[in-house]
């Protein structure tokens, strides 16, 4: 059976503490999985206790946002990694890390970003799981950057969450082999619109970034149902049927967390 997949969102999130287990319920519907991406250690175990209860339909991946990131000391960085070595059979991913010069903007800061980012690349590497990255600052900065420092560091798998950059740059990402993931606010922008059109089939994967981006209105509580939205504008960008868009985002999904679904 094919299914839909929202591969990020963030289902521990406060959004959801009235009514986590009936939005989960809702989302087994429509969805064969999900995944949720932990931020911070606290929210790390929340996930993983989450994703023991829904075994098979919630997946987790786990990072350190950058807004994060300033509030750790060294210790408790190499405290976290090391608790995510020791649940490394329990997820499917690192992530989401990266860089964010949207939030910060001091130079110190930012420099201590970067370092943090690329010590979980090499956890990475080290665990041998994909990463999912979140970059996001003016224009496409934060994503060339980010597409550099992973190629220097020799990231083999890599998917870029909530892709906002220019088609040009989503082709060039693609030509190192890393994934683009769009969405369900792609229903407000040309941009990604675009990027559905050109970038190979072969590197898309889809995601809410729920309780954010809802694809009905920008401030209303997102669901990853509505996923679903990306699918079908990606099956309209590129003029094909719902059902291989399905099968194609199915099997990148497989491929890149190493996941088969059942």
């Amino acid at each position: 059976m094919i299914g839909i997949i929202d591969i990020h969102c963030h289902l521990t999130f406060e959004q959801y503490d009235a009514d986590r287990e009936q939005v989960i319920e809702e989302a087994k519907q429509v969805l064969k999985g999900v995944v949720t991406s932990a931020v911070e250690p606290e929210d790390a175990k929340a996930a993983l206790e989450l994703a023991e209860l829904h075994t098979d339909f919630v997946f987790v991946t786990l990072g350190l946002h950058p807004i994060h990131v300033g509030g750790k000391t060294d210790q408790e960085i190499g405290e976290y990694e090391e608790f995510i070595s020791e649940n490394k059979g329990r997820i499917v991913g690192i992530g989401e890390i990266g860089l964010d010069y949207h939030w910060i903007r001091d130079p110190l800061k930012i420099k201590r970003t970067k370092e943090v980012f690329v010590e979980f690349l090499a956890l990475a590497k080290e665990l041998d799981l994909p990463v999912v990255l979140h970059l996001r600052g003016t224009g496409s900065e934060a994503i060339a950057e980010g597409l550099k420092i992973i190629t220097d560091e020799d990231i083999r798998k890599a998917v870029f969450h909530c892709f906002t950059g220019k088609p040009q740059l989503a082709e060039q990402i693609c030509e190192e082999g890393y994934h683009i993931s769009l969405p369900a606010s792609i229903v407000r922008s040309k941009s990604m619109r675009n990027v559905a059109r050109r970038v190979p089939i072969s590197h898309l994967l889809t995601e809410t970034d729920a309780p954010y981006l809802s694809p009905i209105e920008e401030e209303e509580r997102n669901v990853p149902q509505h996923v679903k939205a990306v699918y079908e504008e990606i099956s309209r960008q590129r003029k094909i049927e719902f059902d291989e868009t399905e099968r194609e985002v199915e099997r990148n999904f497989e491929r890149v967390f190493g996941v088969e679904l059942g």
